[in-house]
């Protein structure tokens, strides 16, 4: 009986995680503090660009590819996406790290967040922001 209730637990804890994804690593709450640094140039509003693109939606995005900012991105952006780049959470964290060593001359000024659980937050922010 014990070994089909754990069975059982374990069944329904998959599916539950299966369908609310858990952020690993992020704090959404923390995030959208963090997330005032990037507010000056960017929105999470769909379509909603200012200097920067939109970001609603952006993890799961092809680089360089968002409809409404398309003549406003760098040849470097465009040329990261078409090579392949695609904002996942490994290369969203890498550029809010560097976003020049990540993206070699795209437009960003800004220099990044050196702390990863700030980073870590801003993303699960972003992915919450998006649903």
């Amino acid at each position: 009986m014990r070994l089909t209730a754990w069975g059982a637990f374990a069944l329904l804890a998959a599916s539950v995680l299966a369908n609310n994804p858990v952020h690993a690593a992020g704090d959404a709450a923390a995030g959208k503090k963090v997330f005032s640094k990037c507010m000056a140039c960017h929105d999470l509003a769909v379509d909603k660009n200012k200097i920067g693109p939109s970001l609603h939606g952006v993890v799961g995005r092809t680089a360089g590819t968002l409809p409404s900012f398309e003549a406003k991105y760098s040849d470097a952006m465009k040329q990261a996406g078409a090579g392949g780049l695609v904002w996942d959470e490994t290369n969203i964290a890498a550029y809010m790290k560097a976003p020049k060593e990540k993206v070699p001359g795209n437009k960003m000024a800004f220099p990044g967040l050196k702390d990863d659980a700030d980073i870590a937050n801003v993303i699960a922010y972003i992915e919450e922001a998006s649903k």
